[in-house]
């Protein structure tokens, strides 16, 4: 996630009766990532709505809210039931998984201790992070949800805190209605923010009045904050073997920009950039040829790369061109950006890395 605003249509943390309908309003601003909560409609309007986020070509989410084991538990079966890209809160997370483990979903936890209606963040800012670091060795939890607005204390620092503590994502929630919380996020590391009861109330300065205006309004300050934002990036890396010296001075022309961040790169050029440029942090896969393309697809699918960069030379016939058309149908589905030549890999660059 490369620092993501998600559109709640959610007031104080209940799904709205109107949630299908401020869904046309919400896709008309542009959004992608849209959720609501397991509380507030029937399980078959939820159905409903998830199925129309995912025909519009967004992303869904499920936040539980509910504070008892056995709705926590109903709320994760329906997730799977709806089919949800991604699983939101909660703190039972070992149950939790017991039930999502075989399932492509992303679940996100809530760390800490969580109480009332709406959701409160309790506890010191040790415990919580404790609890983050806690919840992130757990092998089927993808990543973070802190309801960072809903504790008491310095909240910059507690999201610094828990950002620096774990490797996997963190999504900041609870509260978040104001450019200065929005900017703060991103500093802070979060890979993506909620957003809900805010936007419903116009909270947020915007050219015009309407639902829609609001949600491009955010998305502004999200494009502003994300160029500040100190989350670590995922880029695929890959090329022909007649374009693999290309990438490689393409890599060493913004090794600057690409330190701190994570590059997952297929075996041949992982091998090169490694060598390249040691500073860097990469991940190997297979070799092009042995599946690495393939495993590159896989990520692309479950929403765990920002961005791929396949320097492609069209000119000659390779074998490995299906797996090209694979991984490009793959970006277009789950709406993740493709650079296929060093021109479109520096407007990536431009977009997603502090440069």
């Amino acid at each position: 996630m490369a620092f993501d605003f998600i559109l709640m249509l959610t007031s104080n943390d209940r799904t709205i009766a109107d949630a299908r309908a401020r869904l046309e309003e919400a896709l008309e601003g542009g959004v992608r990532h849209i959720g609501f909560k397991d509380v507030g409609l029937p399980v078959d309007d939820l159905k409903g709505l998830a199925n129309a986020i995912r025909a519009a070509g967004g992303r869904s989410y499920l936040e539980v809210v509910s504070l008892d084991a056995d709705s926590e538990l109903a709320s994760a079966r329906a997730a799977i039931d709806l089919d949800v890209d991604c699983l939101l809160g909660g703190t039972r997370a070992e149950e939790v998984t017991a039930l999502t483990r075989h399932h492509p979903l992303r679940y996100f936890p809530f760390p800490g201790r969580i109480t009332g209606h709406p959701s409160v963040l309790e506890g010191p800012a040790e415990a919580i992070v404790a609890s983050a670091r806690k919840l992130a060795d757990l092998e089927h939890v993808h990543g973070l949800d802190l309801l960072a607005y809903r504790f008491a204390g310095p909240v910059p620092d507690l999201m610094a805190d828990v950002c620096a503590a774990v490797e996997k994502p963190v999504i900041m929630a609870g509260s978040i209605d104001s450019p200065d919380r929005i900017a703060e996020a991103a500093l802070a590391g979060a890979a993506g923010f909620t957003v809900g009861t805010a936007a419903l109330a116009g909270a947020f300065p915007a050219e015009a009045e309407g639902f829609a205006e609001q949600v491009r309004a955010i998305l502004d300050l999200t494009d502003k904050a994300r160029a500040r934002s100190t989350a670590p990036r995922r880029l695929a890396l890959s090329a022909h073997d007649t374009r693999k010296s290309q990438l490689r001075a393409w890599v060493l022309r913004h090794r600057r920009a690409l330190a701190g961040h994570r590059l997952i790169c297929t075996g041949g050029t992982g091998r090169m950039i490694a060598e390249a440029a040691p500073e860097l942090q990469v991940q190997r896969m297979q070799r092009g040829g042995r599946g690495g393309d393939q495993q590159l697809g896989a990520l692309i699918a479950t929403g765990d790369l920002d961005a791929v960069i396949f320097f492609a030379d069209p000119t000659l016939p390779h074998s490995g061109d299906a797996d090209l058309q694979a991984l490009t149908r793959l970006t277009v589905l789950h709406d993740t950006p493709l650079a296929l030549g060093p021109a479109a890999a520096d407007m990536v660059a431009g977009a997603l890395l502090a440069t």
